[in-house]
């Protein structure tokens, strides 16, 4: 019989050791000398000593209290410590300021130890956190752990004095943080990947990797993406916009030439663009955007000349930009833009055609309590004979998936560089269906000849389960699938299987609510709910107008309340 999952105590320093040698095998022309030599002495430490580590570097913060250090399978901290303190990994006596020392400790502790001052100060009654406050006014020096407790010793609580204050070395973290990116390819993925993995709630497709298959190829790409990480968060926590505008001037003016890093950059300073609009402050805005590549950047850009009063420079970008778009979304966001700016500039603006969308109308009973618009919806219009169902964006992308699953995961260079990977590393970047061309190409001729029918149905009962980009397996249903496949003709799945090729970031969302199926004549309708009050998103308009053009038949469907 099968031991239960995580039934070896020591599965987080298994899963830990695992990306050292993966690293250490696959990147070892990377790393530096310092970085080799972690490896070995980590790996040559007792079992107790290397699972201490790796919880503190799994849990928060650097500083820890032996007394909440209980593990099973480690013990004692005390003895498992000591070849990380010889390593100067550990400090066991940390210079420490007295607000990080009360972060250890209880309203009671802090008591036992500062109740003198407190009182004096009269904030003996005071909340923790004010109380905090009274005490870095009073002592604005860091000192030892110890020294700490020799000066203020409690009486009240004296296994206080004898709880060691271990600090972890913030360079441990920086190095492992390094070692996760390498493994992963991201830091946005964490250690309690392994965790999930473990227990059988994320099963992930079998890839191959071949050497050539790793995140970075030189380690100035992970020093850049660090730097870029740095600088991200840095600026999320300044406190003044000097600090902000120091961490806009400190990104590289010039491009990446990794396309990847290019990508991440030009998506910071859209970040920080969208801030400093937010600030009202235009002309950091504006050199954000200018400086950005990303996607949205350049109609982000013609919105802060305009609201800057710079009409005229806002409506030539918005010419300019409408020649050559960067997608749907853009063209879509500067035609309702244009006329408005043609005003401003004293031109006249066309007439503007409305969406060619089409739209029923119905009164139904909303009560607070009752099923969302949505649902109420799908229950009105369900029957026997024309069931209804809520898939949202997961059907038709489903579908996508499930017929080019062989195409998604392909093992192209830089797709693929761990075992962890819920889709490929390049699914949101500009390429990827280039990258692919012939393998999608093949994919998508097998619903010319009917051979698509099988090749859903087998990846839906052999993939069940393992983790992808496009299938929510948790709301699609051999029923659903099967009504799906006998009444959406091929030919309509092509072209929205095209669309969503053409921009998966931008069309993988917007599709409409809900889907009503006619098994005995073949027919289906996509409805877009609106409640009271809603209106339809951009991306819906898209969806919806692409729907008409091409003869699938799609609607919006606008809820008005009545009583009961």
């Amino acid at each position: 019989m099968r031991p239960p999952p995580l039934s070896n105590p020591w599965y987080y320093l298994d899963n830990f050791e695992r990306v050292l040698r993966w690293v250490a095998s696959r990147y070892a022309d990377l790393l530096l000398p310092d970085e080799h030599a972690f490896i070995a002495q980590f790996l040559a430490l007792a079992p107790g000593s290397r699972g201490l580590l790796v919880r503190m570097i799994m849990r928060k913060g650097l500083l820890f209290r032996a007394s909440k250090l209980s593990y099973t399978e480690i013990g004692d901290p005390g003895p498992a410590a000591h070849a990380l303190i010889a390593h100067q990994w550990l400090n066991n006596d940390p210079l420490v300021t007295v607000d990080e020392l009360c972060g250890q400790l209880t309203r009671n502790e802090v008591m036992a130890m500062f109740g003198t001052a407190l009182t004096a100060a009269g904030a003996r009654s005071a909340k923790k956190p004010e109380q905090i406050d009274v005490l870095c006014s009073r002592f604005p020096e860091a000192q030892r752990h110890t020294q700490w407790h020799s000066v203020h010793p409690s009486s009240t609580l004296p296994e206080l004095r004898h709880d060691t204050l271990y600090a972890l070395s913030p360079h441990i973290i920086a190095l492992c943080d390094r070692f996760r990116l390498m493994f992963f390819g991201n830091l946005r993925q964490s250690w309690t990947d392994f965790v999930l993995a473990d227990l059988g709630l994320y099963v992930f497709e079998q890839v191959s990797f071949p050497p050539s298959a790793r995140a970075f190829q030189a380690r100035q790409d992970i020093d850049d993406y660090l730097y870029l990480h740095y600088c991200r968060e840095q600026f999320d926590q300044a406190s003044t916009s000097e600090q902000q505008d120091a961490l806009v001037q400190a990104l590289p003016d010039e491009a990446y030439q990794n396309e990847w890093l290019e990508t991440r950059r030009a998506r910071l300073l859209y970040h920080m663009g969208k801030h400093y609009e937010r600030q009202k402050d235009w002309a950091s805005a504006q050199q954000c955007y200018q400086r950005s590549g990303h996607a949205e950047a350049r109609q982000r850009l013609v919105r802060v000349l305009e609201r800057s009063g710079q009409s005229n420079d806002a409506l030539a970008l918005a010419q300019l930009s409408l020649q050559a778009p960067h997608d749907e979304a853009e063209q879509q966001q500067l035609l309702r833009m244009l006329p408005r700016l043609l005003r401003q500039c004293g031109q006249r603006a066309a007439a503007v055609i409305p969406a060619n969308i089409t739209r029923i109308d119905l009164a139904l009973p909303l009560h607070a309590e009752g099923p969302r618009v949505e649902e109420a919806v799908r229950q009105h219009l369900h029957s026997d004979d024309a069931p209804a169902f809520y898939v949202e964006n997961t059907l038709i992308n489903a579908l996508f998936g499930l017929l080019c699953w062989d195409a998604v995961f392909a093992a192209v260079p830089g797709a693929f560089f761990n075992p962890y990977q819920r889709g490929p590393a390049d699914l949101l970047r500009g390429g990827f269906h280039q990258r692919r061309q012939s393998l999608f190409d093949v994919c998508l001729e097998q619903l010319d000849n009917g051979r698509y029918l099988h090749t859903i149905r087998s990846n839906f009962a052999r993939k069940q389960g393992i983790q992808s980009p496009f299938v929510a397996w948790q709301a699609i249903n051999p029923a659903l699938l099967d009504l799906a496949l006998s009444c959406m003709p091929p030919q309509h799945l092509r072209v929205v299987f095209e669309r969503l090729l053409r921009d998966i970031p931008g069309n993988r969302s917007g599709l409409p609510d809900l889907i009503q199926f006619w098994p005995s004549r073949q027919h289906y309708q996509l409805i877009e709910v609106k409640g009271p009050g809603d209106r339809l998103q951009d991306n819906q308009i898209r969806w919806l107008n692409y729907c008409a053009a091409h003869g699938i038949d799609a609607t919006v469907c606008h809820v008005q309340r009545v009583a009961a």
